[in-house]
C-alpha cells in the first residue's frame, strides 16, 4: 500500500450550488415526511373512526337510561339536557323493531347542512375520504353519526351533533403528527448523515480535494493521495486514484527528463551537423586527388558522409517540429502537390516520372503547410528509394540500371465520408522490418542510416486533421495512403 502525507497545500471545495451535505440532508427529510403523509391519511382516518365510535357508545348510555324510564313516566327536561350534553349531542334516535325513541334539545336549532358519518362502513378509502372532508371542509355543518353497539345488537343509533368538535380534534391530532413527524424526520436525518459522512461524504471530500491539489501541483509527489484499507468502491477508487497520480507523476518527470536531454541532444546535433559539413568539404577535396586507391574510396567516405549529415538535420527538424494544431483552409489540392514535388525535388527529375492524376478544381479545407509536409516526405522517401534501386553501397552508379521507367503516382480517390490522397511508385518497396516499425521515430526507416522521422511526423500531422494515414500492401514499389473526413472538404 502507497502511503504519502499530504502537503501544506491544499484546496476547499467550493461549488456554486449546495453542498453534498446539503442535498443529503434535505433528500433524507423530505422521504421521511413523505412516507409520515403516506401513513398520515390511515391514522387520521382510524382517528376519526374512533372518535365517532366514542360517540355512538355515549349514545348507547343515553338509550339505556331512557330504557331505565318507566312508560307511565316522563322523561324531565333537565336530564334529556344533562344526557344530551354529556354525549355532546342536539338529538339522539334509536330505532328498534320499526319504532323510534327521540331524545332532544328543546333549544337545538334546525340544521342547515347535514352530513351522514355512517360508523358501520369500514372500508380504507372511505374512511380516508371522510377524514379529509371533515379536516378540510368541515366545521361548519351539522354531522349525523349512524351506528350500533354489542349491547344494541341490529339496532340502530343515529346522532345529530356540530361537526365543529370533530374538526378541532383532527387539527389537533395533525398538528401533534406533523411536530412528531418533523422531530422524527430530523432526528433520524441527522444520525443517517452522521452515518453516511464518516462513510461516504468525507471520503468523496477527500478525494475530490486531493484531486484539484494535484491537479494544481502535479509534479509534486507529497499531493499522491494516501490510500486506506478499505475494500468497497471507494477503497477502489482511492487505489486507482493513487496508481493515476503515481503514473502521471512519473510520466512528467520522465518527459522533463527527455525534455531537458532532447535540448543537449539539439545542441550535440547541432555541433556535429557543422563538424560533419567541415568533414565534406574536406572529402571533396580528397576527392580530387588522382591518387587510384582514393579515388575508389572517396565515394564511399562522400557518401557515409552525407548520411550523417542528412541524420544530423531530421533529427533537428523533428526538435524543432511544431505542436500547434491545423489553420484549414480552402486548398487546391493539384497545385499543393506540384508544389510539394518541387520541394521534393522530382521537378524535371532525369529519371523520374510524377504523375499527379488529382483532376482540376479539387479544393480541400486543410492546413496548406502540414498537408505539403505530409506529401513532402511521401514523395521524398519514394524518390530515395527509386534513387536508391540501382545505387550500391559504395555510392557509384551501375552501369547497367533496371530498364523499368521510375514513377511516383499521385492518385485522388473521393468517398461518401472519407477522401483519399494515395502516394505510390514503382520502386523496391518496403523491407519487412519498416513495415514492422512503420511511423515510429528511429525505428521504421526503410534506408540504412535513416531515422523514420519523416513518417512518424507525417502521421501526427494528419491525425491532426482528424484522418489517418496507412500503408498499403501491393506487389511491386510502395503506397502511403492519406485519408481525411470528406466534411472538411469542399467543392
Amino acid at each position: 500500500m502507497t502511503d504519502h502525507s499530504h502537503g501544506p497545500a491544499k484546496s476547499i471545495i467550493r461549488s456554486a450550488g449546495p453542498s453534498l451535505s446539503t442535498k443529503l440532508i434535505a433528500m433524507i427529510i423530505f422521504v421521511i415526511l413523505a412516507v409520515e403523509v403516506v401513513i398520515f391519511l390511515p391514522s387520521m382516518a382510524n382517528f376519526r373512526a374512533n372518535w365517532l365510535d366514542d360517540r355512538i357508545r355515549v349514545g348507547a348510555v343515553a338509550v339505556r337510561v331512557l330504557d331505565a324510564v318507566s312508560d307511565d313516566m316522563e322523561l324531565s327536561p333537565d336530564l334529556a339536557d344533562r344526557l344530551l350534553q354529556t354525549a355532546g349531542a342536539t338529538a339522539i334516535v334509536f330505532r328498534r323493531d320499526g319504532q323510534s325513541q327521540l331524545l332532544q334539545s328543546t333549544s337545538a336549532p334546525m340544521p342547515d347542512a347535514v352530513v351522514v358519518a355512517d360508523t358501520r362502513e369500514r372500508s380504507p378509502l372511505g374512511l380516508v375520504m371522510g377524514g379529509l372532508d371533515t379536516l378540510i371542509l368541515g366545521g361548519d355543518r351539522t354531522l349525523r353519526i349512524i351506528g350500533s353497539t354489542p349491547e344494541t345488537g341490529n339496532n340502530r343509533i343515529e346522532i345529530l351533533m356540530s361537526e365543529a368538535p370533530l374538526r378541532e380534534a383532527l387539527l389537533i391530532y395533525a398538528r401533534n403528527v406533523t411536530f412528531l413527524s418533523f422531530v422524527i424526520a430530523i432526528s433520524t436525518a441527522v444520525a443517517i448523515f452522521l452515518f453516511l459522512n464518516r462513510l461516504l461524504i468525507r471520503p468523496i471530500q477527500r478525494i475530490t480535494n486531493n484531486m484539484i491539489s494535484f491537479r494544481n501541483a502535479p509534479e509534486n509527489a507529497s499531493l499522491i493521495i494516501s490510500t486506506s484499507e478499505r475494500n468497497d468502491e471507494l477503497g477502489v477508487a482511492e487505489r486507482e486514484l493513487a496508481a493515476m497520480e503515481s503514473d502521471i507523476f512519473s510520466m512528467l518527470r520522465q518527459r522533463r527528463h527527455l525534455a531537458d536531454l532532447g535540448m543537449a541532444v539539439a545542441k550535440i546535433n547541432h555541433d556535429l551537423r557543422n563538424t560533419l559539413a567541415s568533414a565534406q568539404l574536406l572529402s571533396d577535396q580528397v576527392a580530387t586527388v588522382e591518387d587510384p586507391q582514393v579515388q575508389r574510396l572517396a565515394p564511399r567516405l562522400v557518401n557515409t558522409l552525407d548520411r550523417a549529415i542528412g541524420f544530423a538535420q531530421s533529427v533537428i527538424d523533428y526538435g524543432r517540429q511544431s505542436a500547434a494544431p491545423p489553420s484549414p483552409q480552402l486548398v487546391d489540392l493539384r497545385a499543393l502537390i506540384e508544389e510539394a514535388a518541387f520541394d521534393a525535388g522530382l521537378a524535371g527529375h532525369p529519371e523520374i516520372e510524377v504523375k499527379n492524376s488529382v483532376p482540376d478544381g479539387v479544393s480541400i479545407f486543410v492546413d496548406p503547410d502540414q498537408l505539403a509536409r505530409v506529401l513532402l516526405n511521401l514523395m521524398k522517401n519514394a524518390r530515395q528509394a527509386l534513387e536508391s534501386a540501382d545505387k550500391p553501397e559504395d555510392g557509384t552508379i551501375s552501369e547497367n540500371p533496371g530498364s523499368a521507367e521510375k514513377k511516383i503516382c499521385i492518385d485522388y480517390i473521393e468517398g461518401d465520408r472519407f477522401f483519399t490522397i494515395a502516394v505510390s511508385d514503382n520502386g523496391p518497396g518496403l523491407p519487412a522490418r519498416a513495415i514492422k516499425n512503420l511511423f515510429v521515430a528511429f525505428k521504421g526507416s526503410a534506408r540504412a542510416g535513416g531515422t523514420g522521422l519523416g513518417l512518424a511526423i507525417a502521421k501526427e500531422l494528419t491525425q491532426a486533421h482528424g484522418g489517418t494515414l496507412v500503408h498499403v500492401e501491393q506487389e511491386t514499389g510502395a503506397r502511403f495512403d492519406i485519408r481525411l473526413p470528406s466534411t472538411k472538404r469542399l467543392n
